[in-house]
């Protein structure tokens, strides 16, 4: 079975601009994180889509379900309590599933970061595509611009090739029992390290799969990428 997980345990440190989590920010006529759901739900292979959001904000995750999504598909729609990281929310959605629909070699889960409304359902297919036949997926773009690595803040310990770097997105995409498997394999030392969930594979060496992502898949994390979202939709600024 296919599961969607929308990550959205987070709450919006570096926005500082309204008293809510980013993903419940408005972006046009509704907030962030239904656009994101309703780029989900339009693929149809996802036998649940879960949302592991704060604690303290399922309620409000559940009103806006019940508002934003046709009645014919909230039953496909579950807010989860989300963990103290982004990891942590994925085993945490992880744990939901299996509670429901039991373990399987066959299960595979696309996650997604809740502020990045823009993906679009090719994303969506090719990684639950290419996490069947690879086991995990990350979802990139090709760096436009040069990657400067500097190892104190100050001056430039190195330049890559360009040609060989790429910015993470997400979706990210694995089979659930092989991600289980890696991350319980690793210790606390190698969990303190963990960026994303692909990094969980790549300490131990199990090979991630590209995906075409898109510059337009943009991830909301300041005010000034609120803005462009809110000009790629035609909506206001909140001030």
């Amino acid at each position: 079975m296919i599961f969607g997980a929308i990550l959205a345990g987070g709450v919006g440190s570096r926005m500082h601009m309204a008293d809510m989590p980013k993903q419940f920010l408005p972006l046009g006529d509704k907030p962030i994180i239904i656009h994101t759901l309703e780029k989900f739900l339009t693929c149809s292979r996802f036998e649940a889509i879960y949302i592991g959001v704060h604690a303290d904000w399922i309620n409000y995750m559940t009103d806006l379900i019940e508002k934003y999504v046709p009645a014919a598909l909230q039953e496909k729609v579950r807010p989860v309590a989300g963990g103290s990281d982004r990891n942590t929310t994925l085993l945490n959605v992880i744990a939901a599933i299996e509670d429901v629909f039991g373990e399987s070699d066959e299960h595979i889960i696309v996650s997604h970061d809740s502020v990045r409304p823009f993906v679009t359902l090719r994303m969506i297919e090719e990684n639950i595509d290419y996490a069947a036949q690879y086991g995990a997926v990350d979802t990139v773009t090709p760096a436009v611009d040069t990657i400067v690595v500097s190892s104190d803040g100050k001056f430039i310990s190195n330049i890559p090739n360009r040609a060989q770097m790429y910015q993470g997105q997400t979706p990210q995409s694995f089979r659930i029992n092989l991600l289980k498997e890696l991350y319980h394999s690793l210790s606390e030392e190698e969990k303190g390290l963990l960026t994303d969930a692909c990094k969980i594979c790549v300490v131990r060496d199990h090979p991630v799969y590209l995906v075409e992502g898109s510059y337009t898949n943009l991830k909301i994390t300041t005010p000034g990428d609120y803005k462009i979202a809110q000009a790629m939709v035609g909506g206001n600024v909140l001030d």
